[in-house]
C-alpha cells in the first residue's frame, strides 16, 4: 500500500476526525455505485479498495501507534452491526453490486468481511484480488473451514485462471488441427491463385 496519509490526503499528524472526515469525502466521490454501467466503475472500485484499506490503516495505527497483521489487526474499527447474512444472500441471489455495496459501507474488517469481499472477486473474475482477501481471512481466522477450503479451492486452480486455455483442450493436438487447416486453406487458395479448381 502507497502512502496512507497520501491517499487519503490528510497530514501526518492529522486527527483521528480529520481522517474520517477525509474518508467520508472520498467514500461518496468514489462510491461505485455512483457509477452505474459507467465503464469507470471498475476504476471507482479499485479506488474505493485503496480508500478503505488506508483508513483502516490509519484507524488502527493511531489506536496503537503500531500496526501488526495479528489476527486482531481488522476487529476493532467500529462496533457496527454488519448484517453478513444480508450480503451472502446478496452473494447467493448474484448481486454482487449490492454485495460489494454493503461491504463497502462498513468499517469493520473482520475475517467474515474478508471472506465475503474474497467472494466478490471470485465472481467479478479477479482471482488474485480474491486469493488475497480469502488468504487474509484464514490469517485471521485459520480454524474456519469454510474458509481454509475456499482457500484450498483457489490454491487448487493454481494458474488456470491466469491462463484460460490451461486445461480446456486447448493442448497440443489443437494447435497441430489448427495449422493442418492453415496449410489446407494456403494450399486452396494458391490453387485457387494458379488457374485450378482443386
Amino acid at each position: 500500500m502507497d502512502n496512507p496519509y497520501k491517499i487519503l490526503g490528510v497530514n501526518e499528524n492529522a486527527s483521528q476526525d480529520e481522517i474520517k472526515k477525509a474518508y467520508r469525502e472520498l467514500a461518496k466521490k468514489y462510491h461505485p455505485d455512483q457509477y452505474g454501467n459507467n465503464p469507470l466503475k471498475t476504476l471507482a472500485e479499485e479506488k474505493m479498495r485503496e480508500i478503505n484499506e488506508a483508513y483502516d490503516f490509519l484507524m488502527k495505527n493511531s489506536q496503537n501507534n503500531s500496526y501488526t497483521n495479528s489476527s486482531s489487526g481488522y476487529n476493532n474499527y467500529s462496533d457496527e452491526n454488519v448484517d453478513y447474512a444480508s450480503i451472502r444472500n446478496d452473494l447467493n441471489r448474484g448481486d454482487i453490486n449490492s454485495a460489494e455495496a454493503k461491504l463497502n459501507r462498513t468499517n469493520l474488517r473482520d475475517a467474515e468481511w474478508f471472506f465475503l469481499m474474497g467472494n466478490v472477486c471470485i465472481r467479478r473474475g479477479y482471482y488474485d484480488n480474491a486469493y488475497n482477501y480469502i488468504q487474509k481471512a484464514c490469517n485471521l481466522n485459520p480454524s474456519n473451514p469454510e474458509y481454509t477450503n475456499a482457500l484450498q479451492s483457489l490454491r487448487m486452480q493454481g494458474n488456470s485462471y491466469r491462463n484460460p486455455y490451461n486445461n480446456r483442450g486447448y493442448g497440443d493436438r489443437d494447435s497441430q488441427l489448427c495449422n493442418l487447416c492453415i496449410s489446407l486453406w494456403c494450399a486452396d487458395t494458391l490453387c485457387d491463385c494458379m488457374g485450378g479448381g482443386c
